[in-house]
Formats: structure tokens, sequence, C-alpha cells
């Protein structure tokens, strides 16, 4: 039988439990009409998965394959011609369901529903197979090799929809801060934002990471546990124009009452997450300011399609941070996720699940 890895029960209260990893069986697969199935080659980490360990994530269950990142070939289809299409194709899975295009947000009214150890959707990419309706695929941008495909889905959905639907930013000449960069999200989103042709600042407390972010094309960088470090970056701005037009973040915190003092009258802040604090407050002087503050999260199936032809077009590449082979290899992926715990990364955490070539025999 195919095997997947997913979390195991044991006792313990959410934010205080962490739950072991568990290779567990799945049934053979049976594509319906419109399903292929997907022989996966890679798989990726995202945060979702560290707080699913510790059940502090919405729906946390048992012996659902984990993770949302996935890529690989399609071994098997159902009988439909718009299925058996895709038959010896390299993809990469849209990581969620129920969000067609709406600008808006999700159109099914039981909400978005991404794959990886959740009630909400029986799928996840860390195991031998994922049967999926063929509407959810792309083509893997042929430039990418299997691990760096795997990197791109989930991140790269929440940073395009971040950067490029919601700052109204990501223009030639526009400034831009990326904050706490390293992460997945935050490293698409410089390499979203810089291809669009905007001046790309991050901030970070790692000299090591502004360094690394430089390279990829930052304008410039700020350690954020430097004193006035909103006044520094400042500094480092054009000199046609010495404000940030958006910010784009992850972590929440002071983030409104600090960026109001860098962004231009109407600026935007785009949060995409709050890893500081599920709450955080919006200040008078932002009011006044006219800054806007726009939530956003994951992307729709369009945004996804529309993503990953950008990421072919412009030959981007999704920055790997470590990878381990192997679906047993639970101490490898158990340091993924010690790697994600301490920030250690820079770029995403994959799992080779299969090599290409094997796949390629099938």
């Amino acid at each position: 039988m195919p095997k997947a890895v997913a979390i195991r029960k044991i006792d313990g209260k959410p934010g205080k439990v962490y739950y072991p990893l568990d290779l567990v069986d799945l049934p053979e697969p049976q594509p319906k009409d419109n399903e292929v199935v997907v022989k996966i080659t890679a798989a990726a980490l995202n945060h979702r998965d560290h707080f699913l360990r510790q059940h502090l994530y919405p729906g946390t269950t048992f012996g659902v394959p984990l993770l949302a990142d996935g890529t690989g070939v399609v071994v098997a289809t159902g009988s439909s011609s718009a299925a058996q299409k895709w038959k010896g194709k390299k993809v990469v899975l849209n990581p969620g369901s129920g969000w067609k295009d709406d600008a808006d947000g999700p159109e099914s009214p039981k909400g978005y529903a991404i794959l990886g150890g959740t009630k909400m959707n029986p799928l996840g990419t860390l195991g031998e197979f994922v049967t999926i309706d063929a509407g959810e695929l792309e083509e893997t941008p042929r430039h990418l090799s299997s691990c760096e495909a795997a990197a791109l889905p989930l991140t790269g959905l929440t940073a395009w929809r971040a950067v490029m639907t919601k700052s109204g930013q990501a223009k030639p000449g526009r400034n831009i801060l990326i904050t706490g960069i390293g992460g997945g999200v935050a490293l698409m989103a410089l390499l979203f934002a810089t291809a669009a042709g905007a001046n790309v600042f991050v901030s970070s407390g790692s000299e090591e990471k502004l360094k690394k972010a430089k390279a990829m094309g930052a304008k410039g960088g700020i350690n954020y546990k430097e004193e006035g470090w909103d006044k520094k970056l400042m500094a480092q701005m054009p000199v046609e124009r010495k404000f940030l037009d958006a910010i784009i973040d992850g972590a929440g915190g002071d983030i409104v009452n600090m960026g109001m003092r860098m962004l231009k009258p109407g600026g935007v802040i785009v949060s995409y997450g709050m890893t500081i604090s599920p709450k955080m407050p919006f200040v008078m002087g932002a009011v006044l300011k006219n800054i806007e503050l726009r939530g956003s999260t994951m992307g729709s199936r369009k945004e996804f399609a529309d993503m990953v032809r950008f990421v072919e077009s412009k030959r981007l590449r999704p920055i790997v941070s470590r990878t381990v082979s192997g679906l047993d290899n639970f101490d490898g992926i158990n340091s993924l996720f010690e790697d994600m715990k301490n920030g250690a990364q820079f770029g995403k955490l994959v799992v080779e699940v299969a090599k290409e070539s094997e796949v390629s025999k099938l």
C-alpha cells in the first residue's frame, strides 16, 4: 500500500503538545473520471505544519498526510480527456481548493481548504501519491528542479497575491519593504517585486540574511534589532522617491506604528500573517495619514496559474534552504521542523520523496 507521513495523536494540550510523525498506509489510487494520480517527487514544509504538530492550527487531525506543497509526475488518470492530457507530465499542485477566481476571496461557502493535515481537506503532499482533480494542476516550469518546484506553490501563491494583487505597487520605480526576509513567502515576494521592476528593501534580525537578500536583488536592507532602524532605512531610499509605497509583512506586532512613519500618505501595508501575536494595533496616526491595511491570505486558482506562468516567463527560482530525502527519514524530516522552529532557514525546507529519474521509468 502507498505510504504517507501524518501526525500521531499523543496526550497534551494545544501549544504544549508536539505530535510525533507517523508513517501511514493509504488506499491504492483509484482516479475518478476527472482525477489524476500524481507520483510525488518532492514536498515542502510551511509554518502551518509546525503549528499542526502543536495542535495550534484549525482542524488539526490525524492520519491525513502532512504538507500542502508538492510536485511530481502524473502516472495515471481517469477516463476524461481533461484528465488524460496530463499523463506523464511534471506538475505542481494548487495547494488549496474552494477559490476559483474571485478577487475578493474564496467563493465556496465552506471556505478555502488547504492541503495537509486537517479535517477540511483529505489530501496532503508528504506521501508517495496524491489523487486530485485535474483542474488543480499546473505544469512545472521547465527550468525548475523537483525540489525548487516543491518550494513554489503555497509561498509563491501567498506572495503573489500580497505583492501583485493586494499591494498595487509592484511597478517600476516604486519602493517596497518586505519584512522578515528569509522565510519562504518573503523571499518569493522579493523575487516577484524585483522582477516587476520595484525597488525592494528588506528587514531581518540577521546580517547574513540581509546580505543574501541583497545578492538576490534587494536595493537595501536593515536589521530591525538596531535602534532607530526606520530612520536608517529611510536614508537608503532613492533620491527621487524618499518614502515607501508599500510594506509586505508577515509578522504583525508594531508594523503599523513603524510603517506609517516610512510610508507615503495613502501607503499600503499588506499583512499575510501575524507571527508575533494574533493582534496588532491600528493607530490614529495611520488614520490621519490615510494608511491602508490590507489582509491577504493564499490566493485563488486563477492567481495560482498567473503566478506559475510568471515564474516560467521570468525564469525565477524559489530559494531552497535545505533538503532531506525519504518518507521514512524521520530524523531528517524532524530536523527540517527544527530549522523552522529556530528560524534558521533561508528559503524553503524540502523533503525529496522520490528521484525524478526513478519516476520517469514508471
